[in-house]
């Protein structure tokens, strides 16, 4: 994920982070699984694609706490 990237994250809405996520996880899912079957041809995908997953939790996490703030307040 580009530096672009990780700052459009932050204007995405909830339902579009969580549609990335799902993404992210089946591409993580498929790549390990070509790893593990010898197929990989650039074994450091598996680390770029766990770093954009953590990048999409956390920016996720932020807009939900956020969000219950702004609701009790």
């Amino acid at each position: 994920m580009k530096s672009n990237d990780i700052r459009e994250l932050q204007t995405k809405e909830l339902a579009e982070l969580q549609q990335q996520l799902r993404e992210l996880e089946t591409k993580l899912v498929k790549v390990r699984l070509e790893r593990s079957a010898g197929k990989l041809d650039n074994p450091a995908q598996v680390k770029m694609l766990t770093n954009d997953v953590a990048r999409v939790k956390t920016v996720l996490r932020a807009k939900e706490l956020t969000q219950k703030v702004s609701t009790k307040a």
